[in-house]
């Protein structure tokens, strides 16, 4: 496993808004602008990206999930205690 991943995310309050971004997604809409559009995160402006991090910088459900996914490969949702994210590996 990297030390270090650089994953964008959108943020959601709940599961079902989350598995329509997903299905959006799916249909290919473009995962920055799905960002700018939906997450309730600050880095939703920047399409999501919230840079390279390594261990520990994140809550564990996210790191866990941010580390387990392959190059250009996208999350189902994972939940924290923020609410929703669908995490996508960019580096």
């Amino acid at each position: 496993m990297p030390d270090k991943v650089h994953c964008a995310h959108i943020l959601v309050k709940t599961e079902s808004e989350a598995k329509k971004i997903l299905e959006r997604l799916n249909k290919g809409e473009k995962f920055a602008n799905l960002a700018k559009e939906t997450s309730l995160c600050p880095s939703g402006k920047k399409g999501g990206d919230l840079g390279t991090f390594g261990r520990g910088r994140m809550v564990k459900e996210f790191e866990t999930a941010a580390f387990k996914l392959n190059k250009g490969e996208i999350s189902p949702p994972v939940k924290t205690k923020f609410g929703y994210h669908i995490i996508k590996r960019l580096e």
